[in-house]
């Protein structure tokens, strides 16, 4: 088990937090998370220095994803993922309502079907065309 690097009592910056555990890449993409309203600490709006404990709900909305989690350790300091996951427990009802979401992507072919290759050299002209005629 992962030992918290803050003390019970202390806490650390939720934008900290959050890049530790690994919901987001970088420490800037954390907070811009948390300035646009995508997380939630005990159900109230945050910022990114709100100091979080062990104990608090955290609801992290990130794309169509949600994780309702709460935190279990603290960590200023970015480990591998299995460490990260010991920072904190996910709900039940969030796991099952984010599988169902991956399945029914998965089922559904949530990639957009793009252009299976780059336009010939005849095709672009083509396109020029077509779009020039709309511009004039």
């Amino acid at each position: 088990m992962i030992a918290p690097t803050a003390d019970q009592g202390e806490g650390v910056r939720l934008d900290k937090w959050l890049w530790a555990a690994r919901f987001f890449k970088t420490r800037q993409l954390a907070i811009d998370a948390v300035n646009g309203g995508k997380v939630q600490v005990n159900g109230q709006r945050a910022k990114p220095g709100k100091t979080i404990r062990v104990g608090s709900q955290v609801r992290i909305h990130k794309g169509s994803l949600e994780w309702e989690v709460e935190v279990r350790a603290l960590s200023k300091r970015r480990r591998s993922a299995p460490e990260a996951a010991l920072l904190y427990e996910e709900s039940g009802q969030s796991r099952l309502r984010r599988q169902q979401l991956v399945g029914e992507r998965r089922e559904g072919g949530a990639r957009a079907a793009g252009p299976a290759a780059r336009p010939s050299k005849r095709d672009r002209r083509m396109i020029e065309r077509f779009t020039r005629n709309f511009d004039d």
